[in-house]
């Protein structure tokens, strides 16, 4: 396989972060969800806190692939990184202001539009990875990541930073920078899960996925990559279980031992999905979540809006009230209901597919 054919696992894995993240966000009602698809309320770790640090992972796979075409040459890539990091900022902020608006019908008020979330932390730390990637040795990506990491640790074992309390120095960062109002629940959870400090180990996650990134580019045999990657990723998960005694496994902290778990568990998944997509073609089962890694932007950004909007609606509770949960109870109706929403999604992801429309920034 030369370095240009795309990767269908790299599709696959990619389609499957998506549709979780689109599953774990659109239960039918509040409160009957299945454990899996919880996210941890402060310390811990569930499948619902995946998706999305794996997605970022993947993005750091995909960065090293796209500025790999322009060998790294900053005259044909700064522009382009700098359009495309505001663009998912822009896109993050405006979906914030159509869902508000639409629930409270007050479109001028900015009083309370949140300004971290999803498409702004992608953003700021794929513009970020991307420029380094330009101007700094990639052999050192890695070392800087973990410098990172350990810059973080540093800062929330000097100032409280794995406590629940307003004493938390990420905590009171994001209050300091964003304001309670600008923040996730208006800082009713203490800390904005795509706040301000923890971009920080964010940026490490996605350094980390450039340089596996790096291996998969570099190296042509299969049988290297899954080899690679089976280190990298049995490293890092070791890694970050070890670490998980001093230093919580936290997703909203976006500590550092969640980082080292959730990209050894992203790399050891793609390594497993090398061997059966690539290696052993067995791909009949791939294609519903490749329909959703060929399109991610467009399909996550319309799940949340159109889920959103729903809620707003009321459509999601007067579906689970009148038929959902009369049928199949309070669990797996809700359940229901956010399958069915997945498979709206994929309906439209599919259409475009067939019609060979990628949608990429």
């Amino acid at each position: 396989m030369t370095s240009s054919k795309r990767l269908l696992s790299l599709d696959v894995l990619r389609g499957i972060t998506v549709a979780g993240m689109i599953l774990v966000n659109n239960a039918g009602a509040c409160g009957y969800c299945y454990a899996p698809l919880r996210h941890a309320k402060w310390d811990g770790f569930t499948p619902a806190d995946l998706v999305f640090p794996m997605f970022m992972f993947l993005m750091g796979i995909s960065t090293y692939i796209s500025l790999r075409k322009y060998n790294f040459d900053w005259r044909a890539s700064v522009a382009k990184i700098v359009k495309r990091s505001l663009l998912l900022i822009v896109i993050g902020l405006l979906m914030r202001w159509l869902i508000e608006g639409c629930e409270t019908g007050q479109w001028t008020n900015l009083e309370h539009l949140r300004l971290m979330g999803v498409m702004q932390r992608l953003g700021i730390c794929y513009g970020i990875t991307a420029l380094l990637a330009l101007f700094v040795a990639h052999k050192r990506f890695l070392s800087i990541a973990i410098g990172l990491l350990i810059f973080y640790f540093l800062l929330q074992l000097l100032g409280h930073g794995f406590e629940k309390s307003p004493d938390n120095i990420v905590s009171k960062i994001d209050f300091a920078v964003l304001g309670a109002n600008h923040m996730y629940l208006q800082g009713k959870q203490f800390v904005d899960p795509e706040g301000v400090l923890s971009t920080i180990p964010a940026i490490a996650q996605v350094m980390i996925g450039f340089v596996c990134g790096g291996m998969i580019v570099n190296h042509k045999d299969n049988g290297m990559r899954m080899q690679k990657l089976f280190l990298m990723g049995s490293s890092l998960l070791f890694a970050g279980f070890m670490l998980s005694y001093a230093c919580p496994i936290n997703k909203r902290l976006w500590s550092p031992s969640f980082v080292l778990l959730t990209c050894g568990i992203s790399a050891l998944m793609l390594a497993m999905l090398i061997y059966v997509i690539d290696v052993k073609q067995q791909k009949n089962w791939s294609l519903f979540f490749q329909i959703f890694g060929v399109n991610p932007l467009i399909l996550y950004v319309f799940g949340e809006v159109f889920g959103d909007l729903l809620r707003v609606w009321g459509v999601n509770q007067y579906l689970f009230q009148t038929l959902l949960q009369p049928l199949f109870g309070n669990y797996l109706g809700s359940f229901s209901y956010a399958v069915l929403f997945l498979s709206l999604n994929w309906l439209l992801g599919y259409l475009l597919f067939k019609k060979q429309i990628y949608i990429k920034l």
